[in-house]
């Protein structure tokens, strides 16, 4: 008798589980910065993201910084699938209001995606993770996929370098959470057949 209660007990769970809007990812969406967002609602930390990814290589996992980004800063080298930048540095105008040059709209993002998405076997049905430095670019580029009919497309909300912390020896500095300060593998060697390249 006691073996079964047990066995129900644990089916329940386990079913709990199953039935859970949240198993990919614990992230309850009410949380999420607004700037942090997307449209599909589907968030993941770096920790959950690497775990989804190594647990299913049929994952499609994109970092959406610019190429910069990915060589000089790092990336999450042989867990990536590709770079498609959800926007580019304008090397010809300097932002006078975020001190940085302009930035402009990758115009070939949903394309670029498509193109990693479709040669890795899949389709807009197929499971995406975007990743940028912070989680503000991946989540619109996870709302503009979900426009282009992509439905399963996770932004990590803390990206690659974290937050910013708010107070301390290290206020200002992106040491809260993210991919690196996970202690998740990460290098600056970048993949060629993986790199985004712009044609000029």
């Amino acid at each position: 008798m006691k073996k079964s209660v047990l066995t129900l007990a644990l089916m329940a769970v386990l079913g709990g589980f199953v039935a859970s809007p949240l198993l990919a990812g614990d992230i309850d969406p009410a949380t999420v910065p607004e700037i942090k967002q997307s449209d599909l609602k589907l968030y993941l930390s770096a920790k959950e993201a690497y775990d989804m990814k190594k647990a299913n290589e049929k994952i499609v996992f994109i970092d959406v910084r610019t190429p910069e980004e990915l060589q000089y800063v790092g990336n999450a080298g042989a867990m990536l699938d590709g770079n498609v930048p959800y926007i580019l540095n304008d090397l010809s105008g300097y932002d006078e209001k975020f001190k940085h040059y302009k930035i402009v709209p990758n115009s070939d993002f949903v394309t670029a995606v498509s193109e990693i998405v479709t040669k890795k076997g899949g389709n807009k049905e197929t499971e995406v993770i975007l990743m940028c430095r912070s989680g503000d670019r991946s989540s619109k580029g996870a709302s503009l996929l979900g426009k282009a009919g992509y439905t399963k497309v996770y932004t990590v909300v803390d990206g690659f370098e974290g937050d910013k912390a708010k107070d301390g020896e290290n206020k200002g500095k992106r040491t809260v959470n993210g991919w690196k300060n996970a202690d998740l593998p990460w290098a600056y060697d970048m993949s060629k057949d993986k790199m985004y390249y712009i044609l000029n």
